[in-house]
């Protein structure tokens, strides 16, 4: 991903915060020349087992994940190949109007996380269901009202042999947060308060992490 400088996150947290608030990602590896790429949105969390801490490009950060084993995405993926993960956070519309000068160009503000690493399939059945089971307890507390899963595991047991579980060993990750930096902070302010004032979440995020700039 091509980050100019000036869009670069001000410290590593922003893209874990990012990843963690945008858990959804979309995993591409490649494919066969007759298949082409494969690309998949699929839950990522961290290893919960990890105790490391994050690195300037989260290298050596352990992800897990998981998808339908009758995608032949699974079929395609193979243990020790590498992969991206896109994790896709708060974005919005830039009106020209908001800059009250002529000429002007209309742009978008979005963030964006890119994640490569080695992927390593898991086969064990007992291995994918302590994932299924470290994935929902990772979005219910992040997301949902602490749901007890226990009276569910043995529907999660027949379930489970159709989950395709997989680890993600980071080599490098990349963070654009495109946020009108390159503005001046009379400008940036004034984006602020279109976005604030639009009543729309995504708009009040992106309007939050602007005002939290350096």
């Amino acid at each position: 991903m091509f980050v100019p400088n000036h869009y670069r996150e001000p410290d590593v947290s922003w893209m874990v915060d990012l990843m963690r608030g945008n858990s959804l990602a979309l995993m591409a590896s490649n494919g066969t020349p007759a298949d082409g790429p494969f690309a998949t949105h699929l839950p990522v969390i961290t290893d919960p087992q990890w105790e490391g801490r994050p690195t300037a490009d989260l290298a050596g950060m352990p992800l897990l994940g998981h998808m339908n084993r009758a995608n032949p995405h699974w079929a395609a993926l193979e243990t020790g190949s590498v992969i991206l993960l896109t994790f896709t956070g708060p974005h919005a519309y830039v009106s020209p109007t908001v800059y009250d000068v002529t000429p002007a160009a209309p742009t978008w503000n979005f963030t964006s996380v890119h994640v490569r690493g080695v992927v390593e399939k898991i086969e064990s059945t007992a291995e994918t269901l302590a994932v299924v089971q470290a994935t929902v307890r990772a979005f219910e507390k992040e997301f949902g009202n602490s749901w007890d899963m226990s009276e569910s595991l043995d529907y999660f047991r027949k379930i489970v042999p159709g989950v395709g579980a997989f680890r993600v060993l980071v080599t490098k990750a990349e963070g654009m947060f495109k946020l009108s930096q390159e503005q001046s902070p009379e400008i940036r302010e004034r984006v602020v308060q279109s976005f604030a004032g639009r009543g729309c979440t995504r708009h009040e995020q992106t309007a939050d992490l602007m005002s939290r700039l350096p």
